[in-house]
């Protein structure tokens, strides 16, 4: 087993150099290809000032460029940062001073959201004519001559949601995504014949699997394109016409599918593994699942980015009685898991707990902050339930799933609370799944209060998509709990008893 993750292209070039490795919607990539021109990227990055430690940003669409990035970071021993390209300037601009990026990589649209002091790499051609990755055929495509490095370094940094309104770096080492992947691939039963799609930015920990699991097994990933990502007939299509075998979303994406897409509903056959992680999966959508597809293999990955994946649960029958969601399972990847109860205690056989965790999954740390030292806590209350799997049962704090990604509300408030007519706030979701909405709860400076136009549109210079909110609800003032703060219990109840009369 390679302890780096670049190792795992050039032992697949050496070998298979003819095998697809990357389909994205222009093109598809070899292996040999696809190593040739991460050399010549290295080297370039690393004749421009870039070097083991220093960090590369990708903030631009998927692509097979864009993929021969992330390895010409990591042959030189530096870290990529991926950053999704439907996030706001402003928003990627913090990351980038964050982590003190050396190198951005973007398009020429992209770049036009970038300060005039940084001139990046454009992965197509610069309204002056310049052609960077037109330079690069002037680049040897050669084996690079690298000292030995072992795999304890940072690979990559993905960043997330922040209660402060600063988004945190999560630092993966080569060993933390090689346990994991390595771990996968076994468990579902991949192998060179794998074709993996890959609907996840680059940003979200599920294209870890997508990648480096087509990457090790000498399979093909196929890049989903963000204009598709929430289509569902396209989706659909996209996935039959590309053969698909390994398929990993959040469940909003399979429900989508399945309702709007026609998902299992063509003889085309389906793929041999499904995968859903990120938030649960309603229980009336994985019995459709089963019973439409029942000789294909569904697991429920269940991991904070921190983590990646730390418990896993197959999904071989879905009784009729069944009303809650699927186990999240039992450990994952060589971790360890087990619930805290509120007095410290290990919650046993039906209690419930915090889920800590620790092995090679877990995060090195946030970038620039102390290593992470001993287990992580998820911030999850899980079950124990009889036979060893474990049970999501909710959020400890204020984060919640939109669409897969983890939010922090307090994110959310954080960006809208600069608004200048915002006094006090307070962001809560409502309902589950894909009619989760976020409703903003605001006592306005002066009347008259901000739109939710208005709010959406000063959001989205500081947040993703997903992350602006539904509906806004004007109060003059926030009810507030003994202690003094915001009463989110007593603002919900208020909300259901107004829609009930409405």
């Amino acid at each position: 087993m390679p302890t780096r993750l670049e190792e795992l292209v050039v032992e697949a070039a050496a070998e298979s150099p003819d095998r697809t490795a990357v389909a994205d919607r222009d093109s598809s990539w070899s292996y040999r290809e696809l190593d040739g021109w991460s050399n010549r990227l290295a080297r370039w990055f690393a004749e421009s000032g870039v070097g083991p430690g220093d960090r590369v940003a990708l903030w631009a669409p998927k692509s097979g460029r864009a993929v021969a990035v992330l390895q010409a970071a990591l042959r030189i021993g530096a870290i990529y940062v991926p950053i999704d390209p439907a996030t706001p300037p402003l928003r990627a601009l913090k990351i980038l001073d964050d982590c003190d990026v050396r190198r951005v990589v973007t398009t020429r649209a992209m770049a036009a959201g970038l300060p005039p002091g940084r001139r990046p790499f454009l992965l197509d051609e610069a309204a002056d004519g310049r052609d960077d990755w037109g330079v690069l055929r002037a680049v040897s495509a050669g084996p690079l001559e690298n000292p030995e490095r072992a795999g304890d370094e940072t690979a990559f940094i993905l960043y997330t949601s922040g209660s402060t309104g600063t988004p945190k770096g999560v630092c993966m080492t080569h060993k933390n995504a090689l346990a994991f992947v390595g771990w996968a691939v076994r468990t579902v039963g991949a192998d060179a014949s794998s074709v993996f799609a890959n609907h996840a930015p680059f940003n979200f920990d599920l294209s870890v699997l997508d990648l480096y699991g087509a990457f090790l097994t000498r399979g093909t990933v196929c890049l989903v394109p963000e204009t598709i990502a929430w289509s569902a007939p396209k989706l659909v299509e996209f996935l039959r016409s590309n053969r698909v075998t390994v398929w990993y979303s959040v469940p909003s994406v399979l429900m989508l599918m399945m309702d709007h897409g026609g998902l299992l509903d063509a003889p085309a056959p389906p793929p041999q593994v499904v995968i859903f992680a990120g938030e649960p999966f309603p229980i009336r959508y994985v019995r459709a699942l089963r019973r439409g597809w029942p000789a294909v293999r569904l697991f429920n990955f269940y991991g904070p980015t921190e983590t990646n994946v730390c418990t896993a649960y197959e999904v071989r029958d879905v009784p009729d009685d069944r009303t809650i969601p699927v186990p999240i399972g039992v450990a994952a990847g060589g971790d360890r898991v087990w619930a805290v109860k509120e007095d410290g205690a290990v919650a046993g056989e039906g209690e419930k707990g915090e889920l800590w965790v620790e092995g090679p999954t877990v995060m090195a740390g946030y970038w620039g902050k102390e290593p992470q030292r001993g287990p992580y806590r998820t911030g999850d209350v899980c079950l124990l339930r009889p036979d060893g799997n474990y049970e999501f049962v909710g959020r400890g704090d204020q984060m919640v799933k939109v669409r897969g990604h983890r939010v922090e509300l307090g994110d959310i408030e954080a960006a809208l609370g600069g608004h200048p007519n915002v006094g006090e706030l307070a962001v809560l979701p409502v309902g589950e799944g894909l009619d989760l909405r976020l409703v903003a709860f605001v006592a306005p400076r002066q009347a008259p209060a901000p739109t939710l136009i208005e709010l959406k549109t000063f959001g989205a210079r500081h947040l993703p998509r997903y992350m602006l909110v539904d509906r806004v609800e004007t109060r003059v003032t926030l009810p507030r709990t003994p202690n003094g703060k915001i009463d989110r219990q007593a603002l919900l109840r208020d909300l259901s008893v107004r829609s009930a009369g409405e």
